[in-house]
């Protein structure tokens, strides 16, 4: 299916998306530097110039709807959000980045009330591209110039027939996710950087993804997004829809988010909430 079949608002977001691809892109073709956060994390010129093309396209595109983006975020300018506002990460997988292994996304979503309800993930470098958009969701091609978009397809969860494969974080795989992989019995583990989790099992390549640890609203709305928009769910490990645009959570730090569960079979997430541990909280 062609992009220009989707919502012009859809369309709109992919481009936006494409253009921060495009900025990633030629900061990765450079010998780049890499800096510390005050959080200890790593920043690229990449993360930057990203940044930037995005909030300038949102801006073009979409009015005076609020932005939350990372590294501005992390420059204490954050903005009043209210019910609807974008999640912005330019460069989902800093690490994977610096690796230069491709497994780092460029990610846009839009929350509305709480709940992620559109989103874009963008994989320059491997050359997919996954959206999500008031519950319908799609995979695509990106050429190798991040500015087209080819092949289209509808995705949708799938119920695990078999033993649950399970994907993993490549760089922050922790004790308590290794016992909930174990936990739902996941015989096939696949660990993968960035918000690419949630879009594979969003288009039925995995069943499971455990998060137990830390991570930032920004790190996941557009892949929350796009894995609802699928039929899956991304929940607490309560067993309640995860939501954004917590600022004001004791012990937590603005948009942070607890440990959470995703997946597109109700029947593990059931097992995973029953067994998972008291708590659930990402440490302050």
């Amino acid at each position: 299916m062609p992009l220009k079949q989707l919502k012009q608002e859809a369309v709109d977001l992919v481009e936006t998306a494409l253009a921060g691809g495009r900025a990633v892109l030629a900061v990765y073709a450079t010998d780049f530097s890499v800096e510390t956060k005050s959080d200890d994390s790593p920043v690229s010129q990449a993360d930057r110039d990203a940044e930037a093309v995005i909030l300038a396209g949102l801006s073009e595109r979409f009015g005076d709807i609020p932005v939350v983006a990372e590294e501005r975020a992390s420059e204490g300018k954050i903005p009043q959000c209210g019910d609807r506002f974008f999640l912005v990460d330019p460069l989902d997988g800093t690490k994977e980045f610096i690796r230069r292994n491709g497994e780092f996304t460029v990610n846009i979503g839009l929350i509305e009330h709480g709940t992620p309800v559109a989103g874009v993930v963008l994989a320059p470098v491997l050359g997919r591209i996954f959206v999500g958009w008031n519950g319908e969701a799609w995979s695509g091609h990106v050429d190798e110039t991040c500015t087209t978009v080819t092949g289209l397809t509808p995705i949708r969860t799938r119920k695990s027939t078999r033993v649950p494969v399970a994907v993993a974080s490549r760089s922050h795989l922790t004790p308590e996710t290794e016992q909930m992989l174990e936990t739902v019995g996941a015989g096939e583990r696949r660990s993968i950087g960035s918000s690419l989790k949630f879009c594979l099992v969003a288009d039925a390549e995995a069943d499971f993804y455990p998060r137990m640890g830390p991570t930032m609203e920004w790190d996941t709305a557009a892949g929350d997004a796009v894995l609802r928009a699928a039929g899956g769910r991304v929940t607490t490990v309560d067993g309640h829809n995860l939501t954004y645009g917590k600022s004001d959570v004791a012990g937590m730090r603005p948009f942070e988010n607890p440990y959470f569960l995703a997946s597109g079979d109700e029947a593990i997430l059931d097992l995973a909430v029953r067994h998972a541990p008291a708590g659930g909280q990402a440490p302050a």
